[in-house]
C-alpha cells in the first residue's frame, strides 16, 4: 500500500518500529557529549557549532570530484560552483537559514567564500583547510563510532543493512513529504479527526 493511501493514523507495528528507531537515531548522533567531543577536537581552536559541521559536510558533498553520496540538487541548476543555494537545497532548509549558517562557517574559518571562475556575479564556497580538518575528524569519530555499534553484527548482516539504511533513504531523498501532505496531517491532529 502507497503512503499515500495509508489512512490517518496508520498504526501499522513495522512503521511504528521504524520511526521510533528513527528518532533514536537522531539523538544518538545528537547526544551533547558527542558534540562535546567533536568541539574539543576542532582543528580552528573555536568551539565548533552543529551547523558549521553540516555545512562543511554540505560543500565537501556538492564539491567537484569530492566523490561525495550527495544527491545532486533537484531544481538548482548544477554547476561546478559551490553556492549558498546549493547548500540550502542539499541540507533542506531556505536560502535565508543557509547564508546564515554559511556565514558562521566562513567566520570560523571552515569555509571560504570566492567569486566563481565562470561567473564573478556567483560567489564560489570551498573548504578551507581548517574545514576539511573538522570533517576529517568528524568522518574518523563517527565511522569509528558505527563500528563500534556493528562490531558483533556479522559482513552479511552488515552489508544488508547498508544497502536497506542506502535504499531509505535514496527513497526519502526523490519523494519528500509534500507541504500539503504536511498540511493535512496537521489539520487533522489539530482537528481531532481523521486525514482525507
Amino acid at each position: 500500500m502507497a503512503a499515500s493511501q495509508m489512512p490517518a493514523g496508520h498504526d501499522d507495528s513495522v512503521l511504528v518500529k521504524i520511526e521510533t528507531a528513527l528518532f533514536h537515531i537522531r539523538r544518538v548522533w545528537a547526544k551533547p557529549e558527542i558534540m562535546r567531543k567533536l568541539k574539543d577536537q576542532g582543528p580552528s581552536g573555536r568551539p565548533v557549532q552543529t551547523s558549521s559541521l553540516l555545512v562543511v559536510h554540505a560543500v565537501a558533498q556538492l564539491s567537484p570530484g569530492a566523490g561525495g553520496c550527495a544527491p545532486p540538487p533537484r531544481t538548482a541548476e548544477r554547476s561546478e560552483d559551490v553556492t549558498v543555494g546549493s547548500v540550502a537545497e542539499l541540507l533542506g532548509i531556505d536560502p535565508s537559514t543557509a547564508s546564515r549558517l554559511v556565514g558562521h562557517a566562513i567566520d570560523a574559518g571552515f569555509i571560504a567564500r570566492r567569486p566563481s571562475p565562470r561567473d564573478a556575479r556567483r560567489a564560489n564556497l570551498q573548504l578551507t583547510d581548517a574545514g576539511r580538518r573538522l570533517k576529517a575528524v568528524a568522518d574518523r569519530f563517527r565511522r569509528a563510532y558505527l563500528a563500534e555499534l556493528l562490531a558483533d553484527w556479522n559482513e552479511g548482516e552488515r552489508a544488508e543493512f547498508a544497502r536497506l539504511l542506502s535504499r531509505f533513504t535514496d527513497a526519502a531523498v526523490r519523494r519528500p513529504m509534500s507541504p500539503a501532505a504536511i498540511d493535512r496531517i496537521f489539520a487533522s491532529a489539530a482537528g481531532g479527526g481523521r486525514g482525507r
